[in-house]
């Protein structure tokens, strides 16, 4: 198989893997810490659904170009993990923006603040996590790794 065809196969399923780790997480912190992910009622209930969306685009990007070339692990997950953080603190910053009547510093702070945050601080780990797991996979679709199968599947030989 092609290995960008490989690659984008995979970041597609590492995607998944992250949005839901964003979402379990989000919601353990929230029941744990007994605090809303979104403290401000004015900023509304999409900025951070679209932000996380955002930053899974993100992933999903970075991954698909990358993993192409899996043996720099290194560097495709620190970019996985900031382009994931940066995507969700800039889609916050302009989610507040349209959705309040607040200033370009307010906004500003709100993104900041809310990346800094439990909230924004899973979404990095997350990516990173996702990441680490799709080169782990890539690399060895790329040494020659075939897919599990089945007992029926196998054959006599083996």
């Amino acid at each position: 198989m092609d290995p960008r065809r490989t690659a984008w196969v995979v970041a597609g399923f590492a995607t998944a893997l992250f949005a839901a780790l964003v979402v379990c997480a989000y919601g353990f912190v929230s029941l744990l810490a007994d605090v809303e992910v979104v403290a401000d009622p004015a900023v509304g209930v999409l900025v951070v659904p679209v932000a996380v969306g955002a930053s899974a685009l993100a992933v999903l990007l970075t991954l698909g170009l990358r993993l192409a070339r899996p043996e720099r692990m290194a560097g495709t997950v620190a970019l996985t993990a900031l382009g994931s953080w940066l995507t969700l603190v800039i889609v916050a910053i302009i989610g507040h923006l349209v959705g309040s009547t607040g200033s370009v510093a307010a906004s500003a702070a709100f993104g900041i603040l809310f990346g800094l945050g439990w909230f924004g601080v899973v979404v990095p780990l997350a990516a990173a996590v996702a990441a680490v797991l799709a080169v782990l996979v890539a690399r060895g679709r790329d040494d020659g790794m075939r897919r599990p199968r089945w007992p029926w599947e196998r054959d006599e030989d083996e």
